[in-house]
């Protein structure tokens, strides 16, 4: 086990316990990220759904479904990044009919959540390259208030990696129909790509340095 992988699973035991916010009453499972901590590359959601909340792993419900067709369509497979969210656990709310319908996580929760474990995270990490699936976590990844339909597929340094795009997020292609459905799916592979070719070309830079 390499040092980022035992830094990261110490990361994971003591987020298990957490009740930074008030997200920990209501969750089933803490969905802390998984794949390669010594990856170049990592993906980063907005936040756990029903399904992840279920399995405490992120995007593996329809969605997760759809990013990984996406990601095998530029060569790449889980094992090869690491996927995580914005909050570790299931924002929700109770709908009319009683049931538990997601919600997106207040400012609050996000930033318990942003300051306590994305943060260290991605210094672990300390990736080359970062995608951020729809515009709320490019708000928080890459600057406030991110237009995901108008800088969506553009690249930007953000402070937690010298690359950072954003994509459309899967749940949202999965709400799209026919052509609409087809040129989101396209665009979403499109920004993978972009993403794992800024990865070769940022490993043949000199290192950054302060000064």
């Amino acid at each position: 086990m390499t040092e980022k992988e035992s830094q990261i699973e110490a990361l994971r035991a003591e987020a298990l316990g957490c009740q930074d916010c008030g997200l920990w009453e209501t969750r089933t499972n803490v969905v802390f990220g998984e794949g390669n901590p010594n990856s170049p590359l990592v993906l980063i959601g907005e936040g756990p759904g029903e399904t992840e909340d279920k399995t405490g792993r992120p995007f593996v419900g329809r969605a997760g479904q759809l990013l990984d067709e996406c990601l095998y369509a530029c060569g790449i497979a889980r094992k090869h990044i690491f996927i995580t969210n914005v909050v570790r656990c299931r924002p929700t709310l109770v709908s009319e009919t009683g049931r538990l319908q997601n919600r997106p996580p207040t400012a609050d929760e996000a930033s318990a959540c942003v300051r306590g474990w994305l943060e260290p995270i991605l210094g672990t990490i300390q990736p080359l390259v970062i995608l951020c699936l729809g515009g709320p976590a490019a708000s928080v990844v890459i600057h406030k208030g991110f237009k995901i339909t108008s800088e969506r597929g553009q690249f930007f340094e953000s402070r937690y990696a010298p690359y950072a795009i954003a994509g459309l997020h899967p749940a949202y292609i999965l709400r799209q129909e026919g052509a609409a459905y087809d040129h989101a799916r396209d665009s979403l592979i499109a920004d993978i790509e972009a993403a794992r070719k800024k990865v070769v070309e940022a490993k043949k830079e000199p290192p950054r340095t302060l000064f």
